[in-house]
């Protein structure tokens, strides 16, 4: 249970609180609807603010330093969503394209919604292979009514920007909105989220076969995992964070969120991050 705010720190809106277990749980306020949220090896946290949804040009990327100040790194684009950074550059899903941008902020239109093989209606995850080489994209498709008929995962080759279709609801009925994306070190296999149906799915990229790992997730949105060899997958809707072990158990890590986004981990996976749309807020919780 966590105890009652004690202190604010150099007028960041950043919150320390203290843990029936002894950790801190931080908390950073006055975002504008943060929906991914990715950090780098320099301490860094990188927070997509999608600002008011289908109101292009008040998106934006904000960065929390080490020292807990925030500054905004991109401003002027439209729904930004799920996050990915490969060296020095940042990729993010903006409504129906995919933007870079570079250390200093500036951003460019990476893949236009030209460049899928259907129009995208939803892009909202991003994921790099180990090797830096693609990028997966999920498309939660028309999802206000629950993905329709438009759920997809798209592979973009970086050396070309070319857009490939991994899975679709075409090809397994069973895809619906995917949402919240994660790949192993081998390259092989992709685990995602359903935010349509609340499972949470592997899929082995060779062969394209598909398993059901975990069921009763909720409005599945981001997944991540821990070095505790967890994987960890949000409930938007329900405001939970359950956990998955390596026996495919799935627990309730935590809950009381308004709206539990894409979430992420520290480099080396012992704090998740979760943001949280509605409240407006990142918080940070120690992993075990």
């Amino acid at each position: 249970m966590v105890k009652t705010v004690v202190a604010v720190w150099l007028g960041s809106a950043l919150m320390l609180s203290a843990t029936a277990s002894g950790h801190e749980l931080k908390v950073v306020q006055g975002f504008n609807n943060p929906e991914s949220v990715l950090a780098d090896r320099a301490g860094r946290v990188f927070v997509s603010e999608i600002g008011e949804f289908d109101q292009d040009g008040d998106g934006q990327i904000s960065v929390i330093e080490p020292d807990g100040q925030r500054r905004v790194l991109a401003s002027g684009m439209n729904d930004p969503k799920g996050l990915a950074l490969i060296g020095r550059d940042l990729y993010v899903t903006d409504k129906d394209r995919i933007l870079k941008v570079d250390g200093d902020g500036q951003w460019e239109v990476l893949v236009d919604k030209s460049a899928f093989p259907v129009s995208p209606r939803f892009l909202n995850d991003l994921e790099p292979d180990y090797e830096g080489k693609y990028l997966y994209v999920s498309d939660s498709g028309d999802i206000a009514n629950q993905g329709g008929t438009s759920g997809a995962i798209y592979r973009v080759i970086l050396a070309t920007n070319k857009v490939e279709t991994v899975i679709s609801h075409q090809m397994d009925d069973r895809i619906k909105a995917p949402n919240g994306l994660w790949m192993d070190d081998t390259g092989e296999v992709l685990i995602f989220a359903d935010f349509a149906r609340g499972v949470l799915y592997k899929l082995d990229l060779l062969n394209r076969h598909l398993i059901e790992l975990a069921t009763g997730l909720g409005s599945s949105d981001g997944v991540a995992m821990g070095a505790n060899r967890k994987l960890y997958v949000s409930d938007y809707v329900g405001g939970k964070v359950f956990s998955l072990n390596m026996e495919d158990e799935v627990a309730l890590e935590h809950e009381g969120f308004q709206s539990a986004a894409d979430i992420g981990v520290t480099p080396d996976g012992k704090i998740l991050l979760v943001p949280d749309m509605k409240a407006g807020t990142v918080t940070w919780l120690h992993l075990h």
